[in-house]
């Protein structure tokens, strides 16, 4: 029940978006041997406003904040806004990387729960709240959409018997969102749930290969080998980079100016080249042999 009412409240805040081109020309080198296909999320899968998970800048942040917390029904400390929210991400990253995490993640819960009721206890209820609260207020600051052609391609590649799955740095309400917008399971849309891989369950996120790494463990247990595996992204240091250290091949999507990330200047991605481009989600299929 709580969670068809975050699917209601995803809904209900979510507008069409449109893809910005990029300018870019694909380059459709046809791979042979694809067997699995793992994909971003933010950029890739859904068009994303502010271009990634967590980057805010949609909507006022402070009236996002206000917003979020009257429609949950909950009242922060006097004082406190966006700005603590922040602060609270910030400590918990350093406090992981002192713990020897080179790319932290949060699970965004734990924060909202932190800046409203300290070191409380919280009951159920007000757990149902902190994730009204946490969806509403990102929904405002990074309004997201599906990405053209997204059902259609889906499609293709369940029919074609491809194994699918996700490595995405998300939070709680990633899969959520991505369901409303597929109107039906991630495992009806063709997803094989355990090699979907979320940044918030390993309060770990890309570019660290772990990730990956926890994908490919399921493929190889289906005796899929990395060669075989295609992963689809829009940053070639957060997604390009990483899935070709472990052998993957790549497609970098270049279909949303927002969200494309070429990295040019970053010494980690001078010699990481995609395997393919694509500009539309479409064009997966006359790659993919």
């Amino acid at each position: 029940m709580h969670e068809q009412a975050l699917k209601q409240q995803i809904r209900r805040l979510s507008r069409p978006l449109t893809p910005r081109p990029t300018g870019q020309t694909p380059q459709l080198r046809p791979l042979a041997g694809i067997r699995a296909v793992l994909f971003d999320i933010y950029g890739t899968l859904v068009i994303s406003a502010s271009g990634d998970i967590g980057l805010g800048g949609e909507q006022d942040e402070e009236q996002a904040f206000q917003a979020a917390l009257k429609e949950a029904g909950l009242a922060a400390p006097s004082g406190t806004g966006p700005e603590h929210l922040k602060a609270l991400i910030r400590q918990a990253h350093a406090l992981r990387k002192a713990q020897g995490v080179v790319y932290p993640e949060v699970e965004i819960r734990s924060i909202w729960r932190q800046l409203l009721f300290g070191q409380q206890s919280v009951a159920p209820d007000q757990e149902a709240q902190i994730e009204r609260l946490a969806l509403a207020y990102e929904c405002r600051v990074n309004p997201v959409w599906p990405m053209p052609g997204l059902r259609d391609l889906l499609r293709t590649l369940r029919q074609r018997g491809l194994v699918l799955g996700i490595v995405s740095n998300a939070q709680f309400y990633t899969p959520l969102m991505l369901e409303t917008f597929l109107e039906c399971s991630l495992e009806a849309a063709g997803f094989h749930r355990p090699s979907c891989v979320f940044s918030y369950e390993h309060l770990e996120a890309k570019p660290s290969t772990r990730l990956y790494e926890l994908a490919q463990a399921d493929l190889a247990r289906q005796g899929i080998e990395p060669q075989a595996v295609l992963y689809v992204g829009n940053d070639r240091r957060n997604d390009i980079w990483p899935a070709s250290q472990l052998g993957f091949r790549t497609a970098l999507f270049a279909g949303d100016q927002r969200s494309l990330r070429l990295r040019s200047e970053d010494p980690d991605c001078a010699q990481v080249q995609p395997d393919c481009w694509i500009t539309e989600l479409a064009q997966l299929a006359a790659v993919i042999r």
